[in-house]
């Protein structure tokens, strides 16, 4: 990666990308420091603190949500619309033959996900507000802005424009950074946000090794974040290696003589990744597992001390072990279910037989979709076991380095930096190779 970055800054335009993709990114986190007049931020951060959901909400954000922001909604909004747009694509029939017109379908889809962004981030902006206003996460505002409690429908007003404002400036600035820069807008804006997150706790553990008067220097922070960095090295290597194993099932073409020329005759693989569904079985899994923290969180002020969050949320109660077999399950679920989305073996076996193509050893037609179907089902079980693994092990690893490191980087936060490097050096060298056909045709 680092060989592909050297080559690309020797490159005008590519170089010219890097920078604009830069400086929209430098404006995002500049609007993840820019507070909502009249907020307290103290008591905001309080009530995210206190609540797991909204502490990964915030992890993504890069802190913008615990500080109450412009931004403090983040890209979150546009993720769920396409997240909702994308499984709607499957069951409405007008939806799914927009998603096969090519580049103008594409277009409409995008225009549709943007309209239902607006609606997720007015309903998200009044949850948000309604519920921190119980717990006086906004009195601030009332009493500097508007003057008494009889003017709070303002208030709400007010918040609801600014964070549903800085929800769509996020996702223009996403768009723009794809339109622009080089990769994937959206995803470098949630990278950003984790990796940011993750260098804050850093950079405070190494602050913390000097004493308030700078003169006494204390070396065991300073080693702690030496622990902390060789284990996430490992951590993220070993998941490099899982991300870019898959299965490649070699596919045969007869020869085809069409009036005077012959095509076909070649032969090629369909690559079937162990993570092909990436982080969205992890995503769909902690949702739902921390729906009930979120609702009796925000709507109970006696939650923390309650039954279910001393004994059984977040797995580390005495009934801790239902936790985890729950969230192992939606993950296994939610991994069979995406694998079932995003690879058809009628679809493909239809295709292949249609080109006159042919697994070796499989008759094409229904033979042919039964066995990709198998084939898929096995790689499916070991991703989930993967993504499993991947949901609890970092945290009990990073737990060697300090309890300040558990939660530095979330389970979904991991596989997110990694699949996101991972397609940025990919579009990197996309772009390198596109300026060499260039260069050679000229």
């Amino acid at each position: 990666m680092f060989e592909t970055l050297k080559n690309a800054f020797k490159v005008k335009e590519i170089r010219k990308k890097i920078f604009i993709m830069l400086l929209l990114l430098l404006v995002y986190r500049l609007g993840c420091y820019i507070p909502v007049p009249g907020l307290d931020t103290a008591q905001f951060g309080s009530v995210v603190e206190g609540n797991n959901f909204l502490n990964l909400m915030n992890a993504v954000t890069g802190g913008a949500l615990a500080s109450g922001t412009l931004f403090a909604l983040g890209i979150g909004p546009y993720i769920n619309a396409s997240i909702i747009i994308q499984l709607l694509t499957v069951g409405i029939p007008a939806l799914e033959r927009l998603s096969k017109q090519g580049e103008e379908g594409r277009r409409k889809i995008a225009q549709i996900t943007r309209y239902v962004t607006i609606a997720l981030a007015i309903v998200q902006a009044v949850g948000v507000i309604i519920n921190f206003g119980s717990q006086g996460a906004i009195s601030g505002i009332i009493t500097n802005l508007f003057g008494g409690e009889g003017n709070l429908w303002i208030v709400y007003i007010y918040m609801v424009i600014l964070y549903t404002a800085g929800a769509m400036l996020t996702m223009w600035i996403g768009e723009r950074i794809t339109e622009y820069g080089v990769g994937n807008g959206i995803s470098l804006i949630i990278f950003l946000g984790i990796i940011s997150t993750a260098g804050l706790t850093l950079l405070d553990k190494i602050i913390s090794a000097f004493t308030a008067e700078n003169v006494a220097f204390d070396f065991d922070p300073i080693l702690e974040v030496i622990v902390f960095c060789v284990i996430a090295v490992i951590i993220f290597a070993l998941i490099v290696t899982v991300d870019l194993a898959e299965r490649r099932i070699p596919v045969q073409y007869a020869k085809q003589v069409k009036g005077r020329k012959m095509y076909g005759g070649q032969s090629t693989v369909i690559p079937i990744k162990i993570s092909g569904s990436g982080v969205m079985p992890l995503i769909f899994a902690f949702a739902i597992i921390s729906l009930p923290d979120l609702i009796m969180g925000l709507f109970w002020s006696g939650y923390a001390d309650s039954w279910y969050a001393q004994n059984i949320s977040n797995g580390s109660g005495p009934w801790g072990w239902v936790y985890i077999l729950v969230l192992c399950l939606l993950i296994f679920a939610f991994s069979f279910f995406y694998a079932q989305i995003q690879f058809n073996p009628d679809d493909i076996s239809k295709s292949i037989q249609q080109n006159g193509g042919f697994i070796p050893g499989i008759r094409p037609g229904k033979p042919t979709a039964q066995y990709l179907r198998k084939i898929s089902n096995r790689i499916t079980l070991f991703g989930a076991i993967f993504l499993s693994l991947v949901a609890f092990v970092p945290s009990f690893a990073f737990s060697f380095a300090g309890t300040e490191f558990v939660n530095v980087f979330s389970t979904t936060g991991i596989l997110i930096v990694v699949s996101v490097a991972l397609e940025f050096d990919k579009q990197l060298q996309s772009q390198l190779m596109m300026k060499n056909y260039k260069g050679f045709l000229k």
